[in-house]
């Protein structure tokens, strides 16, 4: 798996927090940020396939 390094605000980071650990949704913030990623990625090809963008496989 690729590593990659991302500047992130305080602010999103402290959000990013409070939804991981054993109270949380999430093991760890990575995790929580692939789910993050997995879902926005859903989200724009849905956004693509309503406006005909997207491209049969």
């Amino acid at each position: 798996m690729t590593k990659i390094s991302v500047e992130v605000p305080d602010e999103l980071l402290d959000d990013l927090d409070s939804h991981v650990g054993e109270e949380g949704k999430f093991v760890n913030r990575s995790e929580a940020i692939r789910a993050s990623v997995r879902k926005m990625l859903d989200v724009l090809d849905e956004i693509d396939e309503r406006h005909g963008r997207l491209e049969d496989d």
